[in-house]
């Protein structure tokens, strides 16, 4: 063999070698990245069943439902964006902070019926805290712009579909 043929092996088993490594690498990362999906996002494109995604939003008001599922406390609660809505079962004790209309992340993937199955829920952790994630969204479907001030109010206010009331307290003249 030539030594010009045995350098031309030498860098393609290299690159086998090296690119091998790349798709171990990459793979072994698929199956550890979890994505943050905001629920209008869900609505367009729901991920596959059984795949592990960070959803976040505001916890809907009057959505919390609490009850005793075989001795384990269970709760459901609706997470919106305001564009969208997703139904989230969650079985364990959720954290402290946890309140109608606050921010919240939770950690889990869908189910075949729909909703969301988390096996983490995290709340925000003062007033004026809100996860990036759930801040990006909130500004991508129009319902804060950090400009004009404080966050926005709670999501059971949002009903998009209903025609502003005129402002009545201005009179003119």
């Amino acid at each position: 063999m030539t030594r010009k043929r045995r350098r031309l092996w030498i860098l393609v088993a290299c690159g086998l070698g090296l690119g091998s490594a790349t798709a171990l690498a990459l793979m072994a990362f698929r199956d550890t990245l979890v994505f943050f999906i905001p629920p209008s996002e869900i609505a367009s494109k729901a991920p596959a069943v059984g795949r592990t995604f960070r959803l976040g939003g505001l916890v809907e008001r009057g959505s919390v439902e609490r009850v005793n599922d075989n001795g384990h406390p269970t709760a459901r609660f609706r997470v919106t964006d305001g564009a969208g809505t997703v139904t989230v079962n969650y079985t364990g004790i959720l954290p402290d902070l946890f309140r109608e209309g606050q921010g919240v992340v939770a950690l889990g993937s869908m189910a075949a019926d729909g909703s969301f199955r988390a096996s983490e829920v995290l709340a925000k952790h003062d007033e004026t805290y809100m996860p990036k994630d759930v801040e990006e969204a909130l500004k991508k479907t129009g319902h804060w712009n950090p400009d004009e001030g404080k966050p926005p109010p709670p999501a059971s206010t949002w009903n998009t579909l209903m025609p502003k009331k005129p402002d009545t307290s201005k009179a003119g003249g």
